[in-house]
């Protein structure tokens, strides 16, 4: 098992930039692909980017790609997410998630950090 715990949320300008900070423990994030993912007030959790375990397999959400960059350091068992050029619209809680390998829902989820963007 994983465990993951989210940081580097706060309150930021449109058109400013944060990077979130996930580290897990228990187990090395090189066995799992991640991903992070975003719930506003009143919506489902959805997709934002993913990173498989060899760092190829990257994938964005439409909306946020060229804004945001994921990433992975797998000797201090951290993953990341930059957002540049913030919208009022990325304001969510942002989650860190892990599963294995394959066509198979996300198992470990974080508990969130809260990134709110300012007009």
């Amino acid at each position: 098992q994983v465990q993951l715990v989210e940081s580097g949320g706060g309150l930021v300008q449109a058109g400013g930039s944060l990077r979130l900070s996930c580290a897990a423990s228990g187990r090395t994030v090189s066995y799992y692909d991640m991903g992070w993912f975003r719930q506003a007030p009143g919506t489902e959790r959805t997709f934002v980017a993913t990173i498989g375990t060899t760092d190829a397999n990257i994938r964005y959400a439409d909306s946020v790609k060229g804004r945001f960059t994921i990433s992975r350091d797998s000797a201090r068992n951290m993953v990341y997410l930059q957002m540049s050029n913030l919208k009022p619209e990325d304001t969510a809680t942002y989650y860190c998630a892990a599963k294995l390998p394959g066509p198979r829902s996300y198992s470990y989820w974080g508990q969130g950090t809260q990134v709110t963007v300012s007009e």
